[in-house]
């Protein structure tokens, strides 16, 4: 699919069937994120792929907004292994796994697999019971799947601002 159709179609899916993403897609959303640039390439990401029934339940206790999901993509990333910044006051692990976690999304549309990008979770008590080490942070879950039947974008996903109230040339 063309770059652009990619960007202007994807949307976050609230409803999915229970159809299965076959591994050649999943692999292909994967390799998108291994892909991702990250500072100084340290690679500090890790993606934890659910499926299992189990986690996918204790995945539903910590948010309302898995919606119905068979696979959810856990982006974590390792606090020890960040790029700190001149100045001290930040690093790269927020970035770096936003990055990662962009380029599995925008790959899940070019696969024709739909997605929604969850952050309405305590990012602790998803470590916790999702068994992370303790010097990972979990970033989001990413939704993956198939839409279900008379599921689409939410009316105002064509509404956008002018380019020119978004950006500044200085």
């Amino acid at each position: 699919m063309e770059f652009k159709e990619v960007i202007k179609n994807r949307y976050s899916c609230k409803k999915y069937s229970g159809k299965q993403i076959e591994k050649e897609k999943l692999i292909s959303i994967l390799e998108a994120g291994r892909l991702a640039p990250t500072a100084k390439n340290l690679q500090e990401q890790h993606i934890y792929v659910v499926q299992s029934a189990e986690l996918l339940a204790r995945i539903d206790e910590l948010t309302p907004c898995r919606y119905g999901a068979p696979t959810v993509l856990v982006v974590t990333f390792n606090k020890d292994e960040v790029f700190t910044y001149p100045g001290g006051k930040r690093d790269s692990g927020v970035e770096d796994a936003t990055i990662v976690a962009t380029h599995l999304m925008l790959a899940a549309a070019n696969e024709g697999v739909d997605s929604c990008w969850l952050n309405y979770f305590d990012p602790d008590k998803a470590a916790k019971a999702l068994g992370m080490p303790n010097n990972e942070e979990v970033l989001m879950l990413l939704d993956l799947g198939y839409a279900a039947d008379g599921s689409g974008p939410l009316p105002n996903h064509d509404s956008r601002k002018p380019l020119n109230d978004t950006v500044t040339y200085l």
